[in-house]
């Protein structure tokens, strides 16, 4: 998986999604698993199957009831995770939804493949943690996922398995968070893997930074990457599974640049209060959460970091108070969408660094929390039939593309998917950097080894020696524009 630098895209002539579930294929196609149902408006099917042929996989068997793509991936009785991009319920300022998460009909098509592969034996696992405050009843529903449970369970009596791998949900109002639910979590439980000096963040080590995460409890930040230490708690389930299947959407992102595969392994954690965002401060202080020192973020921050820590208490008053001025704190300091604060920019020297080191736990932690040298089996479906861009990855405008990307390499495909949206991954650390790792390799070639495969003659083959690659100019989120 990680020396395959061969990328398929696939490009649909209908932008859109079907909308019947569970999304049957739109013909009867020899291998499928359920040869008596039919969906003709579902174009995305057909282009998730081609995109399989385009990456040559079991070519021998295409066309007969014998082919198997995936078999290559995933063996006859595995666990195998299937993790699409459950971020929210919704875009943050409406009711849209088709642009923030992977659809159903991507999960459905992905599903009948990967059980082709199991042979109807072992299991398939359905899994993510979105954003804490996110309505997990209104994201299944909106993905249609209980219906594809429905038909394997009556037509195979197969078990779609579903799992929220969050440990608690937050109540938020007007962006203040205001009390914690327990949820059940990962039934397995969740494992500590400690990087130490083979972290991605051990370069900060010594510099007296103080990170962020993603709740008002500071400390507990700093705590697990402090003095040497660099440890995360990941999901038990997507570190024993045998194969891990990502189907991530084609977006931007305010930390990183961009969000597919590599930035969607947020959703393995147990707690993400765990994973340092940014560091707090300005360039000049040591920090990448402003992008210079400024009087008033100086003011803005000794307020705020107040305010955090009185909200820790939960404090009826301090909640009251914070819901009711939280909007004239954003027009003294500016709005979130209008203003470079939060590491939301592209001197974020702390995020991306976070995000590899969370892919290498995929593909190399074992369940001891101790690190191997063998990596996990990997695939990936990008969905880009309907994309995101500007203030990605929950704020931003959907932007019609048509497209399914995949492959068996996380880098090679998110390196594709950077140059189809028109961004320079060489501005985009995440990527970037990805290729250095001493240890625990993510991509065992370069980027003038990656080859696309598709139906789009202009883009063929080595796609960083084209110049006259597809660029769709996606426009980036504020604080990386004028900067990929």
């Amino acid at each position: 998986m990680l020396r395959d630098s061969h990328v398929a895209i696939f490009q649909q002539e209908k932008k859109g999604y079907p909308q019947t579930p569970p999304f049957h294929p739109p013909k009867r196609y020899p291998e499928c698993p359920f040869q008596g149902h039919f969906d003709t408006e579902n174009t995305v099917y057909d282009s998730i199957r081609n995109s399989l042929l385009y990456l040559k996989m079991d070519l021998k068997n295409y066309g007969s009831k014998y082919w198997n793509p995936l078999k290559s991936v995933i063996n006859k009785g595995d666990m195998v995770l299937i993790k699409p991009n459950m971020i929210a319920h919704s875009q943050r300022h409406s009711d849209a939804w088709e642009h923030v998460i992977t659809h159903g009909s991507v999960l459905r098509a992905t599903t009948d493949f990967v059980f082709l592969a199991l042979g109807g034996e072992g299991r398939i696992i359905i899994a993510d943690a979105p954003q804490t405050d996110s309505k997990i009843d209104l994201i299944k529903k909106r993905m249609c996922i209980e219906s594809i449970q429905d038909l394997y369970w009556s037509d195979k009596k197969f078990e779609i398995e579903f799992l929220d791998l969050r440990n608690e949900c937050w109540i938020n109002e007007k962006g203040i968070y205001l009390d914690t639910i327990k949820l059940p979590g990962d039934p397995l439980g969740n494992v500590r893997i400690n990087l130490g000096k083979n972290s991605f963040l051990a370069d900060h080590d010594g510099k007296g930074m103080r990170y962020y995460g993603a709740f008002y409890d500071i400390d507990e930040t700093n705590h697990h990457h402090e003095n040497g230490k660099h440890e995360y708690l990941i999901s038990k389930t997507a570190i024993e599974c045998d194969a891990f299947i990502s189907l991530p959407k084609l977006k931007t992102h305010k930390k990183v640049g961009v969000t597919f595969n590599l930035k969607g392994l947020v959703g393995i954690n147990g707690n993400k209060n765990w994973l340092p965002h940014f560091a707090i401060g300005a360039p000049e202080e040591g920090g990448d959460q402003f992008s210079a020192k400024k009087i008033s973020q100086t003011l803005e921050n000794s307020i705020v970091l107040t305010a955090k820590k009185l909200l820790l208490n939960k404090n009826a008053l301090m909640q009251k108070l914070a819901v009711k001025f939280k909007s004239l704190g954003y027009y003294l300091f500016g709005d979130t969408e209008d203003v470079i604060r939060s590491g939301n920019w592209h001197g974020n020297d702390t995020c991306w660094r976070m995000v590899l080191d969370l892919n290498r736990i995929l593909f190399y932690g074992k369940i001891d929390g101790t690190m191997k040298n063998r990596s996990k089996k990997y695939f990936s479906i990008v969905d880009g039939i309907i994309g995101m861009e500007g203030n990605g990855p929950t704020a931003g405008h959907p932007r019609s593309v048509g497209m399914i990307i995949a492959g068996r390499n996380p880098v090679a495909v998110d390196m594709v998917c950077t140059k189809i949206i028109g961004f320079d991954y060489q501005k985009i650390p995440m990527l970037s950097k990805s290729f250095d790792a001493k240890s625990y390799i993510l991509a065992d070639f370069k980027p003038n080894d990656i080859v696309v495969s598709t139906n789009i003659p202009a883009i063929k083959g080595k796609i960083f020696k084209n110049t006259s690659f597809l660029n769709l100019k996606f426009k980036p989120h504020i604080g990386w524009s004028g900067h990929v």
